[in-house]
């Protein structure tokens, strides 16, 4: 499926070829059908001999409805560009040809039409004025097709060429954000809200749950039609009809875009591309009325030229756009600058930046991704590609980081770490950015919570502490007495030297030897040990028997039951007695 734009002069015929072409007539209003002109944007579609379907935004060609046109032409794939054999070229022509190419479209073919009114000497100066007009632009080698609606003649030949046209015009991609900028929004009887438009970017089904930009008004999808036909789902590059529900048809305007939840910054301010049209008889500055055509809406916006104090008819430069309401962009979007003023289109160009981080005095905008990691340093791989539409796989953790910003921070960790000394430096004191980096770190090992250099050896091994816990083992002396710093000890229970409870400190081999002395007294007394019996046998006081027995009970030796204590799955084998 493919959507196809007309474009051209007023009075040249787009939307009498569009009725020959589908059987409908794209003039839904009743002014238009009485003034014979067509107002607003007009939707058919038909399905050519290749079974490809092609559907059609027929727009007005006056000058006066311009902005309607500009609404259907952002979200197209190819265009039928109309220019009358009889009158030739004329400067809506010129306009909307340049409008096209502004938006980037590179596919389409041109009808003349009227055919009937000219011999054949003058169609071909119809013929040879088109290829001089359209020399250099996206039309310059596209067919040309003699048409005349009203009799018939030609018709067929222009659906076999939009046919062939079509097979070598690529179809919508699917980078799974879809984005639907609405172009009509209207109360349907019994349905409520239904908005249309063409879908790009993604898939909607029934049931999504939606967002309205701008505003972040949420909305469900009721059902979806194409053509008329209602649809579970639809992919991008179709022509939609979308009923939604949670928001009122007077809430939603051209203009407004429909798209998923957390999958796009909506941004006020842009920095782009301008290239001003070389029949702008005058510079681009800040001064000025403007707007800004993005998707399907007209939007005023106030320009600042980057770089310099203005573009010259003909040039490419740099601005910054400022919105007055957030729309959800992205990089590598397209846009026309209008200028109210004097009524004309004024150049248009492509969005490098949105929600740009340097200020307009240091802004230099590209279309490079890596620029945009630059001037952020450090980017979550999700808003990346929330900002430029591209998927790159995070570097650090969850973000892409700069190589110098990466550099600095590997340094400023390094150092942290030389610092703190043999014990190493304590992990929880880094924030989340040191803490990806950590791994990054060449020549650094991380255990139990402490980060050191991988050729230290490990202080706490031979520590004093331990040595004063093995020597008192029942009646161990304090971590105060020993003057231990709370972050030492830690480290210490972190990787077993030590063994904490209830505020009291053991060596490893006081719980063991404990351990075999109670399955000593249970190999005498199977029915149980009361406490006493187990600090006697242990030779300590009851500061230092209690929180013994329950490291035991805990760990799996003993059970307790009532005032005793029982043989646990993990009690040791009783050593037999020597002699």
């Amino acid at each position: 499926m493919h959507v196809v734009a007309t474009a051209g002069h007023v009075d040249h015929g787009k939307s009498t070829l569009v009725r020959a072409l589908t059987g409908t007539d794209p003039d839904r209003l009743a002014e238009e059908k009485q003034r014979g002109l067509t107002i607003d944007l007009g939707f058919a579609w038909t399905s050519l001999p290749s079974g490809r379907v092609a559907s059609f935004v027929d727009v007005p060609g006056h000058v006066r409805f311009l902005k309607n046109m500009l609404a259907g032409v952002g979200a197209v794939d190819a265009c039928v560009f109309v220019v009358d054999a009889a009158e030739g070229w004329k400067p809506q022509s010129e306009e909307h040809l340049r409008i096209l190419e502004l938006l980037g479209l590179r596919s389409g073919l041109v009808a003349l039409t009227k055919a009937d009114l000219v011999d054949a000497d003058g169609e071909e100066l119809a013929r040879l004025d088109v290829a001089e007009r359209v020399a250099g632009t996206f039309l310059d080698r596209a067919p040309v097709v003699a048409v005349d609606a009203a009799s018939g003649r030609g018709v067929d030949d222009v659906v076999h060429a939009l046919d062939a046209l079509l097979a070598d015009t690529p179809t919508a991609a699917d980078t799974g954000r879809p984005r639907l900028w609405v172009d009509r929004s209207f109360a349907a009887h019994g349905s409520g809200t239904v908005v249309t438009g063409t879908l790009l970017g993604g898939s909607l089904a029934t049931d999504d749950e939606v967002l309205i930009e701008p505003g972040g008004r949420r909305a469900r999808v009721r059902s979806l039609q194409t053509h008329g036909d209602t649809i579970a789902a639809a992919g991008p590059g179709r022509r939609l009809a979308v009923n939604l529900a949670g928001v009122s048809h007077h809430d939603v305007a051209r203009g407004d875009a429909v798209v998923r939840p957390d999958q796009w910054v909506a941004a006020r301010t842009l920095d782009a591309s301008l290239t001003v049209l070389g029949s702008v008889t005058h510079e681009v500055r800040r001064r000025g009325a403007y707007k800004a055509h993005l998707g399907s809406g007209e939007h005023a916006v106030a320009v600042r030229v980057l770089g310099s104090d203005a573009i010259e008819p003909g040039e490419q430069g740099l601005v910054r756009l400022h919105l007055p309401a957030a729309l959800p962009l992205v990089m590598g979007d397209r846009y026309v600058l209008r200028e109210s003023g004097r009524g004309e289109t004024v150049g248009g160009g492509v969005i490098y930046d949105v929600v740009p981080v340097r200020p307009a005095s240091k802004a230099r905008p590209d279309d490079s991704v890596d620029r945009i990691v630059a001037e952020h340093q450090w980017i979550e791989a999700d808003r990346l590609q929330k900002l430029t539409g591209r998927r790159i796989e995070p570097s650090v953790g969850v973000w892409i980081v700069a190589p110098d910003a990466l550099r600095r921070v590997q340094d400023d960790v390094a150092a942290r770490i030389d610092a703190a000394g043999p014990l190493g430096l304590d992990v929880s004191l880094l924030d989340d950015r040191q803490r990806a980096v950590l791994g990054t770190v060449e020549g650094v090992t991380v255990a139990d919570g402490r980060a050191r250099r991988a050729d230290t050896a490990d202080p706490l091994a031979s520590h004093p502490f331990v040595a004063a816990l093995e020597a008192s083992p029942f009646a161990p002396p304090s971590a105060a007495e020993c003057g231990i710093e709370r972050g030492e000890l830690r480290a210490l229970v972190q990787r077993g030297y030590v063994v904490e409870r209830d505020g009291m400190h053991f060596s490893p081999a006081a719980v063991e030897a404990a351990a075999r002395v109670v399955a000593q007294l249970l190999a005498t007394s199977p029915d149980g040990v009361t406490a006493s019996d187990i600090r006697q046998a242990l030779g300590t006081t009851r500061k230092y028997l209690l929180p013994l027995l329950a490291l035991l009970d805990t760990s799996g030796v003993t059970r307790r039951r009532g005032d005793l204590r029982i043989a646990g799955p993990r009690l040791p084998a009783a050593q037999p007695e020597a002699g």
